[in-house]
């Protein structure tokens, strides 16, 4: 949903730099691992103007990445790890890499951590990932808004968990396709027609797509029906 705070540094977004010819190198640090892998697709499908290099489910994981330093990081506020905000926002900034902080927590007291850390932005899961992603523009010295936009506004927190609703014979149709059988095996496990197996199949990636889950690619599909519970 759109809405909740964004709280950022005096002059983070600062005058806006001359055009880019590349897209921003961003990473990821979350240990909700659905979620960076939705937050990923969200942003290959939405916000061209971005590419992540890295997604990383542990501090260490993002430091030993031989793609960081990035550009642009995003900081889970909550890790498990013992590493406080304050050390992880100080390294990236170290490193030449700006930070956003991402909180489902909305305090007073976590925002002025992040930002007295040298956070550039600490924004609120319940904003929308089109709003995250024009915040990161205006830390980035960037024009807000992309000509790509999403079919609805999905918070960060959404993207881990919308789950579309699927018809009986959809939900077979996907369970049997993923667990390794062709679109004919399908049908004739289901006992239906070739054609009717084929139309559960795209409307399940239609489904997908109008959650901002893509699974167009077959991967993608084992990937969406493992999230959800579909696979046996």
């Amino acid at each position: 949903m759109l809405g909740g705070p964004v709280s950022t540094i005096p002059g983070a977004s600062g005058a806006l730099a001359a055009p880019r010819t590349s897209p921003v190198r961003l990473a990821i640090l979350d240990d909700h691992e659905v979620l960076l892998d939705s937050m990923n697709s969200w942003v290959a499908a939405n916000a061209p103007d971005f590419t992540v290099v890295v997604m990383a489910p542990t501090w260490l994981q993002l430091v030993h990445s031989p793609a960081f330093p990035t550009e642009l990081v995003f900081i889970d506020f909550q890790l498990k790890e013992p590493v406080s905000i304050e050390a992880r926002v100080r390294t990236c900034r170290a490193a030449g890499a700006k930070v956003i902080v991402l909180s489902s927590v909305d305090t007073s007291e976590a925002r002025e951590r992040a930002l007295a850390a040298g956070a550039a932005a600490f924004l609120a899961k319940s904003l929308s990932m089109e709003s995250v992603m024009d915040a990161a523009r205006r830390v980035m010295g960037m024009p807000a808004g992309s000509a790509d936009r999403p079919l609805r506004p999905v918070s960060v927190a959404e993207a881990a968990v919308s789950r579309p609703k699927l018809s009986p014979g959809e939900a077979d149709a996907l369970r049997l396709y993923t667990a390794g059988m062709s679109t004919v095996e399908v049908a004739e496990k289901m006992n239906v027609q070739y054609e009717t197996a084929k139309t559960y199949l795209r409307r399940v990636r239609e489904k997908y797509a109008r959650v901002n889950r893509p699974a167009s690619k077959k991967a993608d599909l084992i990937r969406r029906a493992a999230e959800d519970g579909y696979l046996e």
